[in-house]
C-alpha cells in the first residue's frame, strides 16, 4: 500500500473509529442507525479499502453554440444539458461567497470531510427524529456530481446518487483525494459548472443566463445569492414560480449566512435582505426548431447543417453519436450561412410566392471554389405546429393538412427528401458529358420539332411505336443548332442526339461526379450500369434533384471544373478552443477536388451564358430562354432553366464567378399540381436579383472563355 493511500484511507479509517461516519450516513440518511452499525469498523474499513483510489473525472456534456458566417450571430444551441464553462475568474465574487455560506461554511478548513459538520448534522437530526441537516461539503458535492456525469450506464448513475452508506462512505475518501489533488478554488470551479440550478440549467454560466440573462461576471450580491440558494432544491426554491416565498426565504438565508461569516458586511446584507427578487427569464434556444422566430427562415439551413453534421465520422461511428456528441460536445460551430445574402434570397422569393402558398419557391446560394453554403432561403416557416395548415393539395388526401405554411421537411437538400424534377437543367450533364469526349461547341444538328430517337420506350404519349420521340416546346427551335444555339434555346430534340452521340450513360455518370445522388427507387434503377445506357430521357430532367445538389454543379462551373462537396460550416472549435480535425485533416476545410477539366468547365460557361442573355465568346447564340437575367444583373452571368413536361416544376440556376444560385417552384406534397406557365420565369428573377444585390459591391469578374479546340 502506497504512502498516500495509507493517508487517504487512514483519515476515513479514524473517522470510522471516531464514530463519525456513522453519525454523517445518519445524517444524510433516512434509514436506522443500525443499517450502519452494523457493518463494523472492520466492515467499514474493509469497504473503504475496495473502492478505487481516485475519481475519474469526465468532463460534463456542454452546450454547442452554432452561429451565422459573421461568428456574432447566434443561430441556435444544442445541448441535452444547458451547460457551458466558465472559470472562476469569470464569476462574480459575490458568487463563491454565498455558495460557501449556503453550502459549506467550513470549506476552507476542512480537507474534503468535515468532522464537525458530520457531528453537528448528527446531533441536530437525533433531536429531530428525521434529516434536518446534511453533512456533505462541497468536495463531496462535487464528487457526487462527478460520478453522476461520468457514469456510462444508468446504474452506474444510480449508484452515484443513491441514499446509502458504500455511496457516502465512497464520496469521503474520494472527496479526501480531491482535496489532495485540486486546490479550493479549483474544486469550487469545478462545483459551480457542473452543479444543477434548475429550468434545465446546468452551471452557473446557464443558470445566469436563464433566470438573469446575464453572465455570471455580472450577477449581484442578491442574484449570486439566490442563485446559490437553489443548488440545494431547484425545484422548492424555484424563484420563477408564482408564489417566490421559498426561494425568498432561502436567499435570505445564504445572505444572512454571508453576513455571519463577514463575507459582507451588515449593511450590505441589510440593503439586500429588503430588495425583492427581480427575475429577468430567457428560455436558450436549443435545437433548429428553436431558431429566433424573427429569423425563423433559418431553421431550414440549421436542419440542412444537422443532417451534414450526422454524415461526418469525426463525431461518432453513426448518426445517432454524432448527433449526441453535437449535443454535448460544447463546440463552437460558425457556419457558412451569410445573414445578408440571406436576408437578399427570402425577399426576392417572398415577392414571387408567399408563404400561403401551396407551390413552394425556394432558392440556394453557394460560394465556388469552396462549396460553402451561403444561403438557404423558401418561402415556408420552419416549424412544427401546423394546425393552422392550409388543405393537402392531393385529393386523395382530402382532409389532410398540407405541409404549407409551416413544415420542417428538408424543402432546399440534406434529410430524405429526394427533390424535384429539374428540367432542362439536366442538359447541361450531357454538354459536359459531350465536352469532354472532344467533341466541341459548334457540333451542329439538325433539331426537329419532333425527333425519333433510338431509345426503346414503354408506349406513351411521347413515343413512336416502340421509340421515345421527344419534341421540343416551340416550333422556333427547328433548324440547325450548335451546343451554343442549342442550350441558349433549350432545344430538346438536339440535346437528346447529342445524348446518342456520347451515350446517355455518360451523361449520368457526369452528374454523379458533380453530386448528384439517386433517391427514388426508379432513379436508382435507371441510374445503374445496366439501365443508364438506354435512359434517353435523362437529358430532359426527369431524374429528382435538390436545389443544394444544383446550386453546387453550377458552382463547379463557376470554379472552372473544381467539386466541392457542399459545406454548411466555415469552422468548428472545441471546448479548449482548438478546431476540430479528422484523420488530421480540418473537418470544416473545403473537400475539393478536380471534377472536369478547366477547359471543359469553360466551354460549358460559354454555352450557358447563351441562356442568360449575356452572349457567349466564342460562338452565336440565337436568342436565350433568360435573357431576363443578364437584363437584371448587367454583369457577366451564365446558367440554364428548366421546365417539366406540363409544367410541373420550374427552375433556374445561375452562376458568375463569385456566386451560383439555383431556385426552384413546386408542390412538394403533390407533384402532379402544376405550378403553371405563370410561375415559369419565377425562378429566374429570384436568382438574378438575388445575385445582383449579393454582389452589389463586389467587381465584375469576367468568365475565361475555352480554347480553340473545344470551340471550334
Amino acid at each position: 500500500m502506497t504512502s498516500r493511500r495509507l493517508t487517504v484511507a487512514g483519515k476515513v479509517a479514524m473517522l470510522i473509529r471516531a464514530g463519525l461516519i456513522a453519525g454523517l450516513v445518519l445524517a444524510g440518511l433516512s434509514y436506522p442507525f443500525t443499517a450502519l452499525a452494523g457493518m463494523g469498523v472492520k466492515a467499514g474499513t474493509e469497504a473503504l479499502e475496495n473502492m478505487p483510489e481516485q475519481l475519474t473525472e469526465t468532463p460534463p456534456a456542454q452546450t454547442s453554440y452554432v452561429y451565422a458566417a459573421d461568428g456574432k450571430t447566434l443561430l441556435t444551441m444544442f445541448y441535452e444539458e444547458h451547460r457551458k464553462h466558465t472559470d472562476l475568474d469569470d464569476m462574480s465574487p459575490y458568487l463563491v461567497k454565498a455558495i460557501v455560506a449556503s453550502e459549506d461554511t467550513r470549506f476552507y478548513e476542512h480537507n474534503g470531510v468535515d468532522p464537525k459538520g458530520v457531528a453537528r448534522a448528527f446531533v441536530a437530526n437525533q433531536q429531530a427524529g428525521g434529516v434536518s441537516q446534511g453533512a456533505s461539503t462541497l468536495t463531496m458535492q462535487y464528487v457526487r456530481m462527478a460520478l453522476r456525469d461520468s457514469a456510462k450506464t444508468p446504474t452506474e448513475a444510480l449508484k452515484a446518487t443513491e441514499q446509502t452508506a458504500t455511496r457516502k462512505l465512497r464520496e469521503m475518501r474520494l472527496a479526501i483525494e480531491v482535496e489532495q489533488r485540486l486546490s479550493k478554488d479549483e474544486i469550487l470551479e469545478r462545483y459551480l459548472n457542473a452543479a444543477y440550478f434548475g429550468h434545465r440549467a446546468y452551471g452557473i454560466f446557464a443558470a445566469s443566463q436563464v433566470f438573469f440573462s446575464k453572465a455570471p461576471r455580472d450577477l449581484t450580491l442578491t442574484e449570486a445569492a439566490l442563485l446559490a440558494g437553489l443548488v440545494k432544491a431547484p425545484s422548492a426554491y424555484d424563484p420563477a414560480t408564482n408564489d417566490r416565498g421559498a426561494a425568498l426565504d432561502r436567499r435570505n438565508y445564504v445572505i444572512d449566512q454571508m453576513r455571519k461569516m463577514n463575507t459582507i458586511t451588515a449593511e450590505q446584507a441589510a440593503t439586500a435582505l429588503k430588495s425583492r427578487i427581480r427575475l429577468k427569464l430567457s428560455t436558450p434556444p436549443n435545437d433548429c426548431v428553436s431558431v429566433a422566430e424573427k429569423h425563423n427562415d433559418w431553421g431550414f439551413f440549421c436542419d440542412y447543417f444537422k443532417s451534414w453534421w450526422r454524415e461526418q465520422p469525426a463525431f461518432g461511428s453513426n448518426p445517432q453519436e454524432r448527433e449526441a456528441q453535437l449535443r454535448r460536445g460544447g463546440y463552437r460551430v460558425v457556419t457558412s450561412m451569410d445573414p445578408e445574402i440571406q436576408r437578399y434570397a427570402l425577399r426576392h422569393v417572398l415577392e414571387k410566392e408567399g408563404r400561403g402558398s401551396p407551390f413552394a419557391h425556394g432558392q440556394v446560394v453557394v460560394q465556388p471554389g469552396t462549396g460553402r453554403v451561403l444561403s438557404m432561403a423558401v418561402n415556408r416557416n420552419y416549424s412544427l405546429d401546423q394546425e393552422d395548415n392550409g388543405r393537402h393539395t392531393d385529393r386523395r388526401k382530402d382532409g389532410e393538412k398540407g405541409n404549407y405554411p409551416n413544415t420542417v421537411n428538408p424543402l432546399l437538400g440534406g434529410g430524405d427528401m429526394a427533390g424535384y424534377q429539374a428540367g432542362s437543367t439536366f442538359k447541361i450533364f450531357t454538354l459536359l458529358a459531350a465536352l469532354e469526349s472532344g467533341l466541341p461547341l459548334s457540333t451542329s444538328f439538325y433539331a426537329p420539332q419532333r425527333f425519333v430517337s433510338q431509345y426503346i420506350t414503354a408506349p406513351g404519349p411521347a413515343t413512336c411505336g416502340i421509340y421515345w420521340c421527344p419534341k421540343n416546346s416551340s416550333e422556333s427551335m427547328t433548324g440547325t443548332q450548335t451546343m451554343w444555339s442549342g442550350f441558349g434555346k433549350s432545344v430538346n430534340t438536339y440535346f437528346v442526339q447529342l445524348e446518342q452521340r456520347v451515350g446517355a450513360d455518360k451523361a449520368v455518370r457526369m452528374a454523379e461526379r458533380l453530386g448528384l445522388r439517386w433517391r427514388t427507387a426508379v432513379d436508382k434503377e435507371l441510374a445503374t450500369k445496366e439501365h443508364a445506357p438506354g435512359w434517353g430521357a435523362f437529358t430532359l430532367g426527369v431524374s429528382d434533384a435538390t436545389p443544394v445538389e444544383m446550386a453546387n454543379v453550377f458552382a463547379t462551373l463557376a470554379a472552372e471544373g473544381r467539386y466541392c462537396e457542399p459545406l454548411p460550416v466555415l469552422s468548428i472549435r472545441n471546448p479548449d478552443g482548438t478546431h476540430a480535425v479528422h484523420q488530421e485533416r480540418l473537418v470544416a476545410a473545403p473537400r475539393c477536388h478536380q471534377a472536369v477539366k478547366a477547359n471543359v468547365a469553360r466551354a460549358a460557361t460559354d454555352a450557358a451564358r447563351c441562356v442568360t442573355g449575356y452572349g457567349a465568346a466564342r460562338g452565336h447564340c440565337g436568342w436565350g430562354t433568360s435573357s431576363l437575367v443578364y437584363g437584371v444583373m448587367q454583369r457577366p452571368v451564365a446558367g440554364k432553366s428548366g421546365t417539366t413536361d406540363g409544367n410541373k416544376t420550374a427552375w433556374f440556376s445561375g452562376y458568375t464567378p463569385q456566386l451560383a444560385a439555383s431556385a426552384f417552384v413546386a408542390d412538394p406534397d403533390n407533384p402532379e399540381h402544376l405550378v403553371g406557365s405563370g410561375r415559369s420565369t419565377m425562378s429566374k428573377y429570384t436568382v438574378a436579383q438575388t445575385l445582383r444585390d449579393a454582389l452589389q459591391d463586389q467587381p465584375q469578374l469576367k468568365f475565361t472563355p475555352p480554347s480553340d479546340n473545344l470551340a471550334w
